[in-house]
């Protein structure tokens, strides 16, 4: 029998622009085909305060990677931001039929029916089906017990919820934009499905920020669980600002300059010039010192506000950072690693294709969608079936002339004109 293919798309509306990335299961791999992002100023503090906006910037988003591609994009994994979320442990029994008392997926779907009819309160949507653990003769184990001989299959299901008010508001962006939603997901937890958190946490606790431009958002997880998550009013686009008022830099050249210049070494070079622009026909520059004076500040702040938030899980001795998000991308951060009170360290993906920290959580959604497959009967992808036979080969052809497709960079690095 042919193998299904396993392509899906992944949507993350972000602070300041919408992000995707279009990948596929193959075998034991994953190889990413298409990455996009768009600006977008319809997001405050990530709550949607601009609908119309947010829409059409979706709209061009898909256009374009459909047309990349070769065929219609109309599914999406779509994340949503971990604001007000609830953790709830909900405990269920299912009983085997008489005859051969054998576990089968029938049942631990029952289970599942059962945990998540559980609702806290009108103000929250159930986002994140967690850890599970079943429970056989006494033994727990997270492996589901297919085959399993027992009178009684006992579940431990985690589950996640968050603000409806904000599922909502995404689901209703990405629904207007023409797409079926496939499934939603924390973008805290996606995060942590990418960098691997919940197998780190066997034993002691990982507190996990993400620097976003607006937001830093910190979730603590333990024992393989998201425990609860809190968003700072604090980002790296202060310090964006910052470098607006003082040089009139624009966001994208103001990320660009610290993401490739910003360094904290006590021997950098004070004088070395890293950027020239003109002005009403004046030729001006801009050192490292300048661009580290002008941040400096900026930057303690900000570390200081995550030390004080997370000191009461540090002082217990067993916590320890992992730092992801878009603004990791600032490369100069890693310096500052040992100025956190407890040992941190700088997560990047490592996917080819997608070497970018801002692009950890559409990673997340796809490893998180791939772990429900196990449970779910759901054979939906990203589009349909037959325009991705059809449109292969003008998808190809399309990313062969692309300036921008991760194709054509990919060879002018391998290949050589003889």
């Amino acid at each position: 029998m042919k193998q299904l293919k396993q392509i899906y798309a992944a949507l993350e509306i972000a602070s300041h622009e919408i992000r995707l990335v279009v990948g596929e299961f193959h075998e034991s791999r994953f190889n990413v085909l298409r990455v996009e992002r768009t600006r977008c100023s319809g997001v405050a503090h990530k709550e949607i305060v601009d609908e119309q906006a947010v829409v059409a910037a979706i709209i061009k988003l898909i256009t374009k990677s459909s047309h990349a591609l070769g065929y219609k994009i109309e599914r999406v994994l779509v994340a949503i931001p971990a604001i007000g979320v609830e953790r709830a442990a909900k405990r269920v029994s299912v009983p085997l039929e008489e005859g051969s008392k054998r576990v089968r997926l029938s049942h631990i779907q029952m289970g599942i029916n059962e945990a998540v009819s559980y609702k806290p309160g009108d103000d929250v949507e159930l986002v994140n089906i967690g850890c599970i653990k079943y429970i056989t003769n006494g033994i727990t184990s997270r492996k589901m017990p297919i085959g399993e001989i027992c009178d009684v299959l006992t579940m431990n299901v985690d589950l996640l919820y968050a603000k409806k008010e904000i599922v909502y508001a995404y689901a209703r962006c990405v629904e207007k934009a023409g797409l079926e939603i496939m499934d939603i997901c924390l973008d805290a937890y996606a995060m942590a499905e990418e960098a691997a958190v919940f197998e780190q946490t066997v034993d002691k606790y990982v507190i996990q920020v993400d620097l976003d431009r607006q937001d830093t958002t910190l979730s603590l997880f333990t024992h393989g669980k998201l425990v609860s998550c809190e968003v700072l009013d604090s980002g790296y686009g202060k310090w964006l600002t910052d470098l607006k008022e003082a040089f009139g830099f624009p966001s994208d050249v103001g990320f660009r300059l610290l993401k490739n210049n910003l360094t904290f070494a006590k021997d950098m070079e004070e004088d070395a010039v890293i950027y020239l622009w003109n002005e009403e026909k004046v030729t001006k520059q801009l050192t490292m010192k300048q661009l580290y004076d002008c941040v400096k500040d900026d930057v303690d702040a900000w570390i200081n506000a995550v030390n004080e938030a997370c000191a009461p899980i540090v002082e217990t001795g067993d916590g320890r950072y992992l730092m992801c998000g878009e603004g990791m991308e600032i490369q100069g951060l890693a310096e500052r690693m040992g100025d956190f009170n407890a040992l941190a360290k700088v997560y990047v993906p490592q996917i080819i294709g997608a070497r970018d920290c801002s692009l950890a959580v559409c990673l997340g959604l796809f490893y998180n969608w791939k772990e429900q497959l196990e449970i779910r009967s759901d054979d939906r992808i990203c589009a349909n079936i037959r325009d991705i036979t059809n449109g292969t080969q003008i998808g190809k052809r399309r990313a062969t002339d692309d300036e921008g497709s991760f194709t054509k960079r990919l060879k002018s690095m391998l290949l050589s004109e003889k």
